[in-house]
């Protein structure tokens, strides 16, 4: 594999994962044969970031019906093994909703399929799902983009990692700074390190870096000092899961910025697809929020910073209100001021096409 760096790939019947825990000292991809060896990449981080786990997910129900059709299951057997792969997969991540999302998605695929076209329809179902993402990355690249018509010099300040290492195509967030880059608008982007796995420090540095977009890198307790000091035109950031009156849980620290941003009178944007959208739940007091092995933060890579018995509290996600998001950026254009009614309006907007 060469050429850009790609968060995920489908070659031959077998799911090739980027292993971001590497990065970005060493490039190097997982070979998944089996779904379990997936939602094991999922839940320890070699994959991550909401769009990218969805269509991971997706494949990985591929490679379950495929090794389930080849020890000769079929009928109702094949179909209750089918189901339980999906549930491995779900709880590999509970917070992510596209996950969820995709799973749901290849189960109404296999329930509908031609039982001796299951496979391919199943192949060709997931395949349709990377797509999407791209075009979807794109979409909402070019709406963000358009937010900011007319200004120049702009300086952007993001948390976590939502470019082409989260997603199938540019990204979320960071799709929306890159097609400013590209419009000759940005004049500096400030990153979050995003501890305490530092998806910011080892993901979005290097790809910002790696395409020449002015950036500077940043401590996340750096930010308020950053927003007072330089001129920030806005934040924007991805999201996991958002409830259907706009409240967004994200990556950890998120709230804090929204809190800042408020303080500094900066806009806050979040950037995500449908598919990132729980509409079953009325507000973010619903979203369950995954913890994580205290390790993560006992630790720095390899390093040991505190005391082996320290108890820690590592929630990997914290819940925006929806009062505190000027806008939601997505593939269908900007929820300004998102509350239960606009998101309504969004999800029948989608609903009938």
């Amino acid at each position: 594999m060469t050429g850009r760096l790609k968060s995920l790939e489908w070659k031959n019947n077998v799911l090739y994962l980027l292993d971001q825990r590497k990065l970005p000292q060493k490039q190097e991809y997982l070979a998944c044969t089996d779904y379990k060896e997936a939602a094991q990449a999922i839940r320890t981080l070699a994959v991550r970031g909401a769009p990218a786990i969805g269509i991971t997910a997706a494949y990985a129900m591929v490679l379950a019906v495929l090794a389930f059709t080849a020890r000769g299951l079929s009928g109702e057997s094949l179909r209750h093994a089918f189901y339980a792969a999906g549930e491995v997969l779900e709880q590999a991540r509970p917070t992510a909703v596209n996950l969820s999302w995709a799973v749901r998605e290849m189960e109404k695929t296999f329930d509908s399929a031609e039982d001796d076209k299951r496979c391919e329809t199943l192949t060709r179902r997931a395949m349709a799902m990377e797509e999407e993402d791209k075009q979807l990355c794109h979409s909402m690249a070019v709406h963000g983009a358009d937010l900011f018509s007319g200004k120049k010099n702009l300086t952007i300040l993001t948390h976590c990692n939502t470019g082409t290492l989260a997603t199938a195509g540019t990204g979320t967030a960071l799709g929306v700074i890159r097609e400013l880059f590209r419009r000759g608008q940005l004049s500096a982007v400030y990153a979050d390190e995003t501890r305490p796995v530092l998806q910011g420090a080892r993901l979005t540095a290097s790809e910002l870096r790696k395409e020449g977009i002015p950036s500077i890198l940043i401590c996340d307790d750096m930010a308020a000092l950053v927003m007072k000091t330089k001129k920030i035109d806005a934040i924007i950031v991805g999201a996991d899961r958002i409830a259907a009156n706009g409240d967004t849980a994200n990556k950890i620290g998120t709230y804090g910025l929204a809190i800042l941003a408020a303080y500094h009178h900066i806009p806050l944007y979040v950037a995500a697809p449908f598919s990132t959208f729980d509409f079953s739940i009325p507000s973010g007091e619903h979203i369950v929020i995954e913890e994580r092995t205290p390790d993560e933060i006992r630790y720095m890579g390899n390093t040991q910073i505190a005391p082996a018995d320290m108890p820690v509290f590592n929630p990997a996600f914290d819940i925006t209100p929806h009062t505190l998001i000027s806008g939601i950026i997505t593939e269908r254009g900007v929820i300004s001021h998102p509350d239960k009614d606009s998101v309504a309006n969004y999800e029948r907007s989608i609903s009938h096409g």
